[in-house]
């Protein structure tokens, strides 16, 4: 349940038309979830069919035009590219003069905070920094799970209302994040998510492996009892081979990762180290059995850059 009532009337943007520029999966489910706080979408850009097709299944009947007749319709104008992506568009479209005084613009990308849209600014723009910290599917399922998702919102301080109602309106809670520090905002998220997948497709692969026939219902548990945890507890949660000092253990693990999977044995070291280091740090591994482990973790790197077993 989101925790924040929903702002006074005062408080609130005025109901907006509402453009996307960028059809992925993120742009739609935004306007979607706004045409429920009572905006109306107006126009949508997209060049793929993928993207097309997401726009029809999540904003229907709202027709797809070219970036710079979106903001010639829309009030509130969603820039929901890549991260790379967004520094040229905004300042191609100021250039071409298709920013309006007074339009909202919101770009929703984690690593940029409002200077991004410095080009839109001059134009006469309303910037806002509206991050969704959330995975999305292209799907309507995505509306649903904005209801109490965080965002990461960086805006002047004369549109923070603004700012906290839009988000509010979608069902998110807004979480402020200075600009100098978004980029540091943006890996956490992708330490924790990003490389989450990776972890566990490994996972997975490994389990098939070895002759688990489902690796997902084996995994789900414990992965899910891991992540309450973890979030409970932190660093308090660690478990397993590496944070009791067992280093023969991981010695073995390796060998067999050498043996049967190599390019998981860099992600498994390098993560290996990480856990030792936290591990010594809060006072879970005795410094002894640190010292023995890190050195087979060194051992089986300076094997590989020897050329050494599973070479």
């Amino acid at each position: 349940m989101n925790a924040h009532p929903l702002p006074e009337p005062r408080d609130r943007p005025a109901r907006l038309t509402v453009g996307v520029v960028g059809a992925g999966r993120v742009g739609p489910a935004l306007a979607a979830s706004l045409r429920l706080a009572g905006h109306r979408p107006v126009a949508a850009s997209g060049v793929s069919d993928a993207s097309v097709s997401r726009a029809a299944a999540l904003l229907p009947e709202v027709p797809i035009v070219p970036p710079a007749e979106v903001l010639a319709r829309a009030e509130l104008v969603l820039l929901t590219v890549p991260d790379d992506a967004l520094p040229e568009l905004v300042a191609g479209l100021a250039e071409t003069g298709a920013v309006r005084p007074g339009q909202l613009l919101v770009h929703t990308s984690g690593r940029y905070g409002t200077a991004v849209l410095e080009p839109a600014l001059r134009a006469g723009a309303l910037p806002l920094a509206l991050h969704p910290v959330m995975t999305f599917t292209g799907t309507p399922v995505d509306v649903q799970r904005l209801a109490g998702c965080s965002f990461g919102v960086t805006a002047p301080e004369e549109l923070r209302l603004a700012a906290e109602a839009l988000v509010i309106e979608m069902g998110g809670e807004p979480e402020w994040v200075a600009e100098e520090s978004r980029p540091l905002y943006h890996a956490a998220l992708a330490i924790g998510a990003n490389h989450l997948v990776t972890l566990v497709a490994q996972a997975m692969e490994l389990l098939r492996a070895s002759g688990v026939e489902a690796p997902d219902r084996m995994l789900g548990p414990l992965l899910g009892a891991a992540l309450d945890n973890s979030l409970r507890s932190g660093d308090a949660a660690l478990t397993g081979p590496v944070a009791r000092g067992d280093a023969g253990t991981v010695a073995a693990h390796v060998q067999e990762l050498r043996r049967h999977a190599p390019q998981a044995v860099a992600g498994y070291l390098a993560m290996a180290r990480a856990t030792a280091d936290r591990a010594l740090a809060h006072g879970m591994l005795k410094p002894e059995l640190a010292e023995n482990l890190l050195g087979v973790l060194s051992d089986v790197s300076d094997a590989r850059g020897r050329g050494g077993a599973g070479s």
